[in-house]
């Protein structure tokens, strides 16, 4: 069952973070006008030809993925979050940006729970498996939300990588679903990674940021997110794990290797699991 309390603790710390995160990436707006993109080659390439369809992602932030999508994709998309700040953000951004999107404040249990429209496509993406409360749950409102022959696409950090800690010692579970409850809540990862989301020049924004507000993370498997695709009756088409990860950088020592991709340190073994993607339909 969703844990509905820690979901609105998740709630509180998103919308602080996302202040702080916003505050570096300069004039989002005139990046999008400007025909920007924010998609690594991953999801492009698994998302493929889907002009004219309809997408629905969730848990999308503050919707630059979203409008990149729609912008350079040609879906028509309508993303969910349950942060207040980012679905304001998103909305302004659209309107800005002139890139049309719908933009949905929801806890993504209680959108499963309350839509109405069928999608061709659901896509979530970076960082989104951790806060997940129910695992099957999720894979049931996945398949609840698709048109019959439509697609789920799925591109996360892997599990693996928060097994460990700042010096790369084993110190985390990696599957069950266990909670981690944490005082230091949604960080800002755009200063740490030094990098604004590839939509700008780091600009100095918030500096020193600390949320007042916890957070609350859940440790899945891969297996265990596969098995509650599958369960809810997806039949998985492709799952991939990669050795970099795209964007996020959550240890000082990881080595750039180009176009925003970190990987391990070079005095470690190369071959280490940072990044998945899977692919699932259902089947008429």
């Amino acid at each position: 069952m969703p844990n509905k309390a820690h979901h609105e603790i998740n709630r509180l710390s998103w919308n602080e973070g996302t202040k702080a995160h916003n505050s570096h990436k300069g004039d989002q707006a005139a990046f999008f006008r400007a025909g920007g993109n924010t998609l690594f080659h991953e999801e492009q390439t698994l998302l493929g030809d889907i002009s004219g369809k309809t997408l629905l992602h969730l848990q999308c932030n503050s919707g630059q993925d979203s409008l990149s999508i729609a912008n350079h994709l040609g879906a028509a998309v309508t993303g969910v979050d349950i942060s207040d700040e980012a679905i304001r953000f998103a909305r302004a951004l659209a309107r800005d940006s002139g890139v049309p999107a719908d933009f949905i404040r929801a806890d993504v249990y209680d959108f499963f729970d309350n839509h109405v429209q069928l999608f061709d496509v659901a896509f979530s993406s970076y960082g989104a498996i951790c806060w997940l409360s129910d695992i099957q749950t999720w894979g049931q409102g996945i398949a609840s939300c698709l048109k019959s022959g439509g697609r789920f696409v799925l591109v996360d950090f892997h599990p693996a990588l928060m097994m460990f800690d700042a010096e790369w010692r084993l110190s985390d579970d990696y599957m069950g679903g266990v909670a981690y409850e944490y005082d230091s809540g949604v960080g800002d990862y755009v200063a740490m990674t030094g990098a604004a989301a590839g939509i700008d020049s780091l600009e100095a924004g918030i500096c020193d940021f600390h949320n007042p507000y916890p957070g609350v993370e859940y440790k899945w498997g891969v297996a265990e997110i596969v098995t509650a695709i599958i369960d809810a009756g997806l039949q998985l088409t492709h799952l991939k794990e990669y050795a970099y990860s795209n964007l996020f950088k959550p240890f000082p020592d990881m080595q750039e290797i180009g176009g925003l991709r970190f990987a391990v340190p070079a005095h470690l073994p190369q071959n280490v699991p940072l990044m998945f993607s899977l692919v699932a339909e259902l089947t008429p």
